[in-house]
């Protein structure tokens, strides 16, 4: 099996730091559009029960749970933006850590910003949700919310197989580990 070359902590830095942007920027921008050319909370079709939009604000979490505590997910998405960069600071070695990381970072960039600069106020802003897949889950999100959910299952994945921070493979470290038997 070929191995990969791992990324030097700048390139994975970069690499966080620029599919964060991206992902934030293509949030931000749709959010944009949905709140310019959608009704607010009416049912557009776009493809039958497949797909629709629905143009809602969400004072709390998935489902609107905790819509009290609103200032709580703000604190929440901000410590995980700020672990998320002292991962890649601290080392980010392996590209598919930093692909995912990137677009983890933002996709919580992408609701921290609603949350910060989004009606009511400061730090209790409202996420700003319009995609609606009735067969999927009855759930209203937004581009954020895809690449968070995506993102957090390649995160688990990711450590499933045993993929480290530092590119390394939980099997093969245990096999650099292993004593060598004399003859």
């Amino acid at each position: 099996m070929a191995v990969r070359k791992r990324l030097r902590p700048s390139t994975a830095g970069i690499l966080i730091a620029v599919l964060a942007m991206v992902v934030l920027a293509v949030d931000q921008f749709t959010k944009h559009l949905a709140l310019q050319n959608l009704p607010y909370q009416q049912t557009v079709d776009v493809w039958g029960n497949v797909l629709q939009l629905y143009l809602t604000r969400n004072s709390g979490a998935a489902f609107s749970l905790g819509e009290g505590v609103t200032w709580v997910f703000t604190i929440v998405l901000a410590a995980a933006a700020v672990f998320i960069v002292v991962l890649a600071v601290r080392g980010i070695r392996s590209r598919l850590w930093a692909l995912v990381l990137g677009l983890l970072l933002g996709g919580i960039l992408g609701n921290l910003t609603d949350r910060l600069v989004r009606e009511p106020g400061f730090a209790v802003g409202h996420v700003i949700d319009f995609i609606f897949t009735p067969w999927m889950m009855p759930a209203i999100y937004n581009v954020a919310d895809i690449f968070i959910v995506t993102t957090m299952i390649s995160v688990a994945l990711l450590v499933l197989i045993g993929v480290r921070f530092d590119g390394t493979r939980v099997k093969d470290a245990e096999k650099a580990d292993a004593p060598v038997a004399e003859a």
